[in-house]
């Protein structure tokens, strides 16, 4: 049944913008130096006539989302930008109207047409693998969304109930969320500040002693300054997943370091999270990391509040990398891994006992895949994709309205505060962080609320 609150799309614009780092990240074995943001602007039309204009942006993170080895980094690259300019473009044909989880499930129906014309045409070796093309399309749904609550003059989140969304959670998900809305599994109003999780880099300096070419752009350049600059504490540290060695001495030298500049500061708690960037050959590398931590730094493991991905993201080619001995010493999140209800569910099966969830895959995939790890009581954060400007407000915008996301990831104002540059002045407590938290608050406005 139509309701008067559906919207048509009347109109796209897509948008691109090359940016440089300020320093180079390193993470499961892979250097970026550079992002280029994919930006859509919809207009949109409600079935009673209201119209609104909303936008979405996300770095084109094709190290991340592709690690191909078959197909070059510049040319996957490419493939996604292509694909995100198909992706808009059938949002400005689709005719039908709706709601903006309801459009953007019709939208993911012309994936598969899409990554084959993409494929072919710029004769790949292989295809966009599913992970990419949620990256490249999630522009899209963001401006959709944006879109939806500036022409109902409300924020997006408070859209998602039964009065404005046509079928339940069962049509997306499974038959025990029948009668159940996203509604049920988000917050009204954001919580009204969250800690801010700051990346240590395989690359980053730990102290001065660490720098061998000064970028002397004013900013922090070692995680002992970073700390006492930001009030860090949260850090998520990168591992390399296929050193034991280098792995456990990094996480105690993150330990001293972090150690003299809390003191410094007074600071008594602060905690960890580690990420494998699924490099892990087995489980066994995880206990075995655990234990020699648990050695070397017994605080060290005590402040880790979670292990992200550490094993192949392909959990079905894999079946033999069950986490179940490891997750019961601290939370395994899928990152990489999750890319819709599916494998979820199997990394449920393979003793995952939490999920990453990401504004890049899809502000649709997130809203699900969150309400089914809340249903299942998984353990829940939001991770970054090194966003900036509008990306990094519409992830921290989704980390603020989930209940039991107690953190967000953003590393954009470390690796690329260039593209910070305009909302800084607009969003000061999301962007100036003195005491290790962003001030989501800010984020009220309507659709997706900045």
């Amino acid at each position: 049944m139509s309701r008067p609150t559906d919207v048509f799309v009347r109109d796209v614009r897509t948008f691109q913008q090359r940016i440089e780092y300020r320093a180079p990240i390193k993470f499961g074995g892979r250097v970026v130096t550079d992002v280029v943001l994919f930006d859509v602007e919809i207009e949109v039309e409600t079935r009673d006539g209201r119209r609104g204009r909303g936008r979405g942006s996300m770095p084109m993170g094709n190290v991340w989302a592709w690690p191909s080895r078959t197909v070059e980094t510049d040319r996957t690259l490419a493939a996604m930008i292509d694909f995100a300019a198909r992706c808009a473009e059938a949002a400005r044909l689709y005719r039908d109207s709706g709601h903006p989880l309801e459009i953007t499930h019709a939208l993911a129906d012309q994936h598969a047409a899409s990554t084959a014309a993409v494929t072919r045409e710029l004769n790949l070796a292989e295809p966009l693998p599913r992970l990419a093309q949620l990256v490249a399309a999630s522009p899209t749904e963001a401006a959709l969304y944006d879109a939806y609550g500036r022409a109902l003059g409300a924020n997006s989140y408070q859209l998602l109930g039964q009065e404005f969304v046509a079928t339940d959670l069962a049509a997306y998900l499974a038959p025990e969320f029948a009668g159940e809305y996203l509604d049920q599994y988000t917050l009204r109003e954001p919580k009204p500040r969250m800690p801010l999780y700051h990346l240590v880099g395989a690359l980053d300096p730990l102290s001065a002693a660490d720098v061998t070419r000064p970028i002397g752009d004013g900013l922090p350049e070692t995680l002992a300054e970073w700390i006492p600059f930001n009030g860090l504490t949260h850090l998520k540290i990168k591992l390399a997943g296929d050193d034991l060695e280098w792995d456990v001495a990094r996480v105690v030298a993150v330990e001293r370091v972090a150690c003299e500049a809390q003191s410094r500061r007074g600071c008594q708690d602060w905690n960890y999270s580690l990420d494998f960037n699924e490099k892990c050959p087995n489980v066994q590398y995880v206990l075995d990391f655990l234990a020699r931590l648990q050695e070397q730094s017994p605080p060290a493991l005590a402040r880790t509040h979670y292990i992200e991905q550490p094993t192949h993201r392909d959990l079905r080619a894999f079946p033999e990398n069950r986490m179940h001995a490891a997750a019961k010493i601290k939370p395994v999140v899928i990152d990489e891994s999750l890319v819709d209800f599916e494998s979820l569910q199997l990394a449920r099966q393979q003793g995952y006992s939490g999920v990453a969830l990401k504004a890049c895959k899809g502000h649709s995939e997130a809203l699900l895949m969150g309400a089914a790890a809340q249903k299942y009581q998984l353990f829940l954060c939001v991770q970054d994709l090194t966003c900036v400007g509008a990306s990094f407000l519409h992830s921290a915008s989704l980390a603020a309205r989930i209940p039991t996301i107690a953190a967000i990831e953003g590393n954009g104002r470390q690796y690329c505060p260039a593209g910070n540059q305009g909302w800084e002045q607009r969003f000061p407590g999301m962007f100036r962080i003195t005491d290790g938290t962003v001030a989501t608050a800010e984020l009220t406005g309507w659709g997706l609320g900045f």
